[in-house]
């Protein structure tokens, strides 16, 4: 059986003991029912994992000792999806926590012209993919940016340095599938995902003269969330 798996910020990495937040130990001893010598897994996602054995049960702060770590690399290429807010809250979420287990490195909330909704509640967005990445048993964080007026993304530096860039839109052109304009290549990947009226005219040609490629994510008009998911398959299956 796995061992289970948990999130935990660190300033410094630690090479013998941490002591858990209250939440994390509270999990541990009071639903898990955990005991002193049981052991666990722990990331700070960044890449780092400990094996760990509890050397003190306290509800309120947990110990662990560490017991062996090690470092997994990231999963290139870097892959960076760029979408737009959407009216539903529990939509957006439910994106954000399959990208997560999908495995995408970066989400950029955009606020475009056609966007109904600019609200956005970071710390709940962000437990969300902590949650989504615990599930999924893996040591790598997605990158959670605040939301972006549209032409402001083109000016930040994961954009501009981007090797593939792709935004999705639902007029008409030649439109490549997304997983057919995919260079095999371990060079940065962005897709944008507009809102639930798409993209304006302007914002397109505006993404087109920052290098982007426009292209297809099928034959059917998808919702903003489902176009963010199934680009992000292609995104990492490409």
């Amino acid at each position: 059986m796995a061992l289970p798996f948990f999130y935990t910020r660190f300033d410094v990495i630690p090479s013998k003991e941490v002591t858990l937040d209250e939440d994390t130990s509270r999990h541990i001893v009071q639903v898990l029912r955990m005991k002193e010598g049981d052991q666990l897994l722990l990331t700070d996602g960044k890449g780092n994992k400990f094996t760990t054995a509890i050397s003190d049960a306290n509800k309120k702060r947990c110990r662990v000792s560490i017991k062996n770590s090690e470092y997994i690399s990231p999963v290139l290429p870097k892959t960076i999806i760029g979408i737009s807010l959407v009216k539903n809250n529990s939509r957006f979420e439910w994106f954000l926590e399959k990208a997560t287990e999908i495995g995408i490195t970066s989400i950029v909330p955009l606020i475009c012209k056609r966007t109904e909704k600019d609200k956005f509640r970071f710390d709940r967005m962000h437990n969300i993919l902590v949650s989504a990445m615990q599930q999924s048993m893996q040591c790598w964080l997605p990158v959670l940016h605040q939301p972006v007026n549209f032409e402001l993304l083109f000016a930040m530096e994961d954009i501009v340095n981007a090797g593939q860039k792709f935004i999705a839109h639902c007029m008409g052109g030649d439109k490549p599938p997304l997983y057919e304009a995919l260079a095999k290549s371990d060079a940065p990947r962005v897709l944008l995902i507009g809102p639930e009226g798409d993209f304006t005219e302007e914002e397109v040609q505006f993404a087109l003269q920052n290098k982007f490629n426009p292209v297809s994510l099928g034959n059917t008009r998808l919702r903003s969330e489902t176009a963010g998911l199934v680009g992000a398959v292609m995104l990492k299956g490409g």
